[in-house]
């Protein structure tokens, strides 16, 4: 099963697909370098949602496949997610899910993507979780997930902008220390 017919079957709701499989896994602890290794697709994939346009992969992305097994064994693994979402999603609020609202909201996961990709320590977090808000939001057409995103931003923004005056200072200091 290649990405390329995943991401035809999944029509105009690929994009919130895609976004969800790169930012899940960075809503939870993981190894150094993850986050900008999943973050750079998600760069890719919140500028064409910022733009309006139409979900595309390159051909490289496109053509790669897996396994059966690999399918069913990454499907019974967020499969809890997926139930969790499938139950709690459903279409209303469908002003924050459209354009212009939706441009916005990609405007707000290419931002959380850039800052996803930046080496902040615990900057990963937030960020990841308020991208999987508007993925599921684009998944179920959901404008309050979409409203819990952008809420979700405004706290990873602040939080994020907070450790990187934090990390800033401490650099001054130091320096100041060094030869002052």
């Amino acid at each position: 099963m290649s990405i390329g017919d995943l991401f035809q079957t999944m029509g105009d709701r690929a994009i919130g697909a895609l976004m969800l499989i790169f930012a899940l896994p960075n809503a939870f602890p993981t190894p150094p370098g993850t986050s900008s290794l999943l973050g750079a697709p998600l760069i890719f994939l919140a500028a064409q949602l910022t733009l309006g346009l139409k979900p595309w992969l390159p051909k490289a992305i496109a053509a790669r496949s897996m396994r059966r097994e690999d399918f069913e064994t990454i499907v019974g693994r967020i499969h809890p997610w997926l139930a969790w979402a499938e139950r709690m999603l459903q279409p209303r609020l469908s002003i924050f899910v459209e354009p212009p609202a939706e441009y916005l909201a990609g405007f707000c996961c290419l931002v959380l993507a850039i800052v996803l990709v930046l080496p902040v320590p615990l900057g990963n977090i937030l960020p990841a979780i308020a991208i999987s808000l508007f993925a599921f939001a684009i998944l179920g057409r959901d404008g309050l997930f979409s409203l819990l995103g952008f809420a979700m931003t405004a706290v990873s923004l602040v939080v994020a902008g907070g450790v990187i005056y934090g990390l800033v200072k401490a650099a001054i200091y130091i320096v100041m220390q060094w030869f002052g």
